[in-house]
């Protein structure tokens, strides 16, 4: 079929604008527009068929007519967007189904492979129109905003993407969890036992990071990535530990995080610090969750009866480059599968004593339980150094000193 007679056919089926009948050949031909291909097609074919031109009138029976509105929804994207800091943009559009079952009709009887959606060029038009009034640009890849226009009921959804920063983070106070943890009787909804707070604990790193961030950057809310997780009790020092922040729903996005540091710093000071290393995209949350950091750890160990520092250093060497099988945990089993897991023990040493027990300096593959190592947790760790020294030892403090990724290896 030549294109004259495909243009008879298309107009067969009802009135149609231009854009319409030009994206039915979108894909031919580039430099033009769907809506000059639709009009050369148009004109073509009343010439081939020596009839009066007959142009474009009443409402197309595929868009209704979208395209003579495309300023107005610019207009209407602009007001959606203001008080929104965002350098790059995307259109989205809810395509109403009778508009894409008709032209996907006329794809299928005419066999047309060659065509343009609607929905692509209702995204670019507008798209075009928006950076004219706003000066950004699109970006269909990593865009800060996404604009979704909804035809039916006329009105458009911004969807603001977050911004992600990264850093190390040390957590110089004991009793603070990670992560904002709901009250577990009241589920977060507020109840006498949290004092109507909904959360277990006060505060939490996620929370001393993301409160002076997100009112920084005028955000909904604040999630932290962390590269694993130190136990409630336990210190985050030396180092610190790596971490991505994701902004969630930012209205300013330029921030200096110079300024986002000292922030934090200065509100969380001498419970959370943070050392700030960069802007970060969301596949490095995903980096950072799955690498495997091995772990350096400080611990105070208690041990029941007498037991010279020769007799726990000859001990300790027995350990030193072990592989543990270690049961889950009986204080986490609760939450985490029974299962037994193999960790090495990569360095062990005694570093010190005191009235109040020995210190103990362990480093260990990622997922390695260091209380479980020297208690044995009734039995569920094997070897222990309960088990080498045939007598009851704990760690009655624990701080991290030093989290390394398998990049720093």
């Amino acid at each position: 079929m030549d294109l004259t007679e495909l243009t008879g056919a298309i107009l067969s089926y009802g009135e149609i604008c231009d854009h319409c009948l030009g994206r039915m050949v979108g894909k031919r031909s580039f430099g033009l527009t769907n809506d000059q291909r639709g009009r050369a097609l148009r004109i073509s074919f009343y010439l081939a068929r020596n009839e009066p031109y007959s142009p474009h009138e009443g409402v197309c029976w595929i868009c209704q007519d979208f395209f003579e509105g495309t300023g107005e929804w610019a207009d209407r994207v602009v007001a959606a967007l203001e008080g929104i800091e965002f350098s790059t943009f995307v259109i989205g559009t809810r395509i109403p189904p009778l508009m894409a079952e008709g032209e996907e009709m006329v794809w299928s009887d005419l066999s047309l492979t060659f065509a343009e959606p609607l929905k692509s060029e209702i995204n670019r038009e507008v798209g075009k129109a928006v950076a004219e009034r706003t000066g950004n640009e699109a970006d269909l890849t990593r865009p800060d905003v996404v604009v979704i226009l909804d035809p039916v009921s006329g009105t458009v959804e911004v969807q603001v993407n977050p911004v992600f920063f990264s850093g190390r983070y040390r957590k110089l106070e004991r009793g603070i969890p990670q992560t904002h943890w709901d009250c577990r009787i009241c589920r977060g909804k507020g109840c006498e036992r949290c004092g109507f707070t909904g959360k277990q604990y006060p505060d939490s790193v996620e929370e001393l990071i993301g409160r002076p961030a997100m009112e920084l950057f005028g955000a909904e809310g604040a999630v932290l990535h962390g590269a694993g997780r130190e136990d409630i009790d336990a210190r985050m020092i030396g180092t610190g530990r790596p971490f991505v922040m994701e902004v969630v729903s930012p209205r300013r996005r330029a921030i200096d995080l110079r300024t986002v540091e000292q922030a934090v710093n200065a509100q969380a000071e001498g419970r959370v610090e943070v050392s700030l290393s960069g802007w970060s995209r969301r596949e490095d949350v995903e980096t950072i969750k799955s690498d495997k950091a091995h772990k350096k750890y400080r611990i105070l160990v208690e041990i029941d009866g007498p037991l010279s520092f020769s007799e726990l250093k000859s001990a300790l060497e027995g350990l030193k480059g072990v592989t543990i099988e270690q049961r889950t945990p009986q204080r986490v089993v609760h939450r985490r599968a029974d299962k037994i897991r193999e960790r090495k023990v990569l360095d062990i040493d005694l570093v010190g004593s005191g009235d109040d027990g020995f210190v103990i300096d362990v480093t260990g593959e990622a997922g390695l339980y260091i209380k479980e190592l020297i208690s044995g947790d009734s039995g569920r760790t094997r070897p222990s150094l309960t088990e080498v020294l045939g007598k009851p030892a704990r760690v009655t403090q624990l701080d991290v000193i030093q989290v390394r990724g398998s990049a720093e290896e």
